[in-house]
């Protein structure tokens, strides 16, 4: 029992970090309808960002303000030169286009940042965990992780479902045409999107970094893919569907690994991805209303 409450924390911890990614992949796929497979490489830029500023200030929280506002920029950056005509085209071509770009960037960092050279960025708080007789449970830094993407759900939640704003993001996305006729200014809300999209990917790289052996290019590819899992299991129109898939895989992985195999790991993710698509494509969340403009 001890160690299934053990897994279980644990299963919990890794999956609100593969949440944080399947957010990224959720809003712009909600504003714009593109499934960006960039986003990883994206989220590592701005790991790199906060590894500078940390580096220089010693502060976590600076680093982590950096990782978000530079995520920000990466993202509207992005949108503007590579996927701005990506936007248009099938859904097939744009997921090429994102995968390239991924490539492209983790080079860039390679070539901007010496990957021989080991840097890593710190907790920013202490993950030694709190006992409950002989049982380990949760630390500071699992209920720092738990907190920051519970607040992150529930803010962009609010601001999608009940704003303004949100509304004509969706309506930037599913009806441009009709959007500019209405005076929706189509390409900010496009841009927005992915703004908000690059602040959920800083975020993730920010939980997820400091759980790994060091910092290089390739390392949120990984976590990408467990994120993607997840926004398919929950559906990619829903924010409260990416936060349990994201549950639900961090759980399944938790589960595989202190019972059985970690090599099982991705093998898993897979399964369950596969599963779910025979069973329910559309995600486990996913919803087929149609809201007025």
């Amino acid at each position: 029992m001890e160690r299934f409450i053990l897994f279980t924390v644990n299963g919990l911890t890794l999956g609100a970090i593969y949440a944080s990614m399947a957010l990224a992949l959720v809003i712009i796929w909600r504003s714009t309808r593109v499934l960006n497979f960039a986003q990883g490489a994206q989220a590592a830029a701005s790991a790199y960002i906060a590894w500078s500023v940390t580096d220089v200030t010693g502060s976590f929280w600076l680093g982590l303000a950096a990782a978000l506002v530079g995520g920000a920029v990466l993202g509207v950056l992005v949108q503007q030169t590579v996927f701005r005509r990506a936007e248009s085209m099938p859904p097939l071509n744009s997921a090429v286009v994102g995968v390239g770009l991924l490539i492209l960037i983790e080079a860039a960092l390679g070539m901007l940042f010496a990957v021989d050279e080991t840097r890593t960025i710190g907790s920013a708080f202490s993950t030694k965990s709190y006992q409950a007789g002989s049982l380990p449970l949760v630390s500071p830094q699992d209920l720092f992780v738990v907190g920051a993407v519970t607040l992150t759900v529930v803010t962009l939640g609010l601001l999608l479902a009940r704003t303004a704003v949100g509304l004509r993001m969706r309506a930037a996305a599913f009806a441009p045409q009709t959007a500019r006729l209405m005076g929706v200014q189509v390409p900010l809300m496009l841009s927005l999107g992915w703004a908000l999209a690059g602040v959920a990917g800083g975020l993730a790289a920010m939980l997820y970094t400091p759980t790994a052996t060091e910092l290089v290019p390739t390392v949120l590819d990984g976590l990408l893919v467990l994120g993607f899992t997840a926004a398919i299991v929950g559906g990619l129109d829903s924010l409260v569907g990416a936060v349990t898939g994201g549950l639900a895989c961090g759980l399944a992985l938790s589960y595989t690994s202190g019972y059985s195999q970690p090599d099982l790991l991705l093998p898993v993710a897979f399964l369950l991805l596969i599963g779910v698509l025979l069973a329910r494509p559309q995600g486990l969340f996913s919803s087929s209303r149609t809201r007025k403009v």
